[in-house]
């Protein structure tokens, strides 16, 4: 069923949608913008200075809702995530740019360009291969919900 928008996310999608193609972020490529509410991302691992993920692919889901860019999307790995100190094993991940709200730091001036790009950061950054505190019990309990529905403590920025 295709989610009803705002005239104003119609636009604002279409236009990232059309960057995008024009010029896409280093190492990702869209998979699939069909329908244009929802976006599938391969993102190759980043080559950074530890190279933990240089020979990986991954693929993100991006769902934008009928309030974009005022909420962000939801923006999840498909399985199987990367084994990350913030990204949970369902795929939910722990940046404080993809929420608003409580420290959330989701701005309507981030693209989804930029959501990536901070996505290979972030992998990019990581010493080790772990993954986060209590992911098993998180996963547990919150399933495949919207990862927007869970409040979320932004304190490590070390990764």
């Amino acid at each position: 069923m295709a989610k009803t928008l705002s005239s104003v996310a119609q636009r604002r999608i279409q236009s990232e949608l059309t960057e995008w193609m024009r010029s896409p972020p280093e190492g990702c490529c869209l998979e699939s913008c069909e329908p244009m509410t929802s976006w599938v991302v391969v993102m190759q691992g980043p080559e950074g200075h530890s190279r933990l993920y240089a020979d990986e692919v991954f693929r993100l889901r991006i769902d934008f809702g009928e309030q974009y860019p005022l909420d962000p999307p939801d923006v999840v790995f498909l399985a199987p995530a990367p084994i990350h100190p913030h990204i949970y094993s369902n795929g939910h991940i722990c940046l404080d740019i993809l929420y608003s709200g409580n420290n959330g730091g989701w701005s309507p001036a981030l693209t989804m360009s930029k959501v990536v790009l901070s996505l290979r950061s972030m992998l990019a950054s990581a010493t080790e291969k772990k993954k986060p505190p209590g992911d098993a019990e998180y996963c547990a309990r919150v399933g495949n919900r919207s990862p927007k529905l869970s409040r979320w403590q932004f304190e490590d920025d070390k990764v």
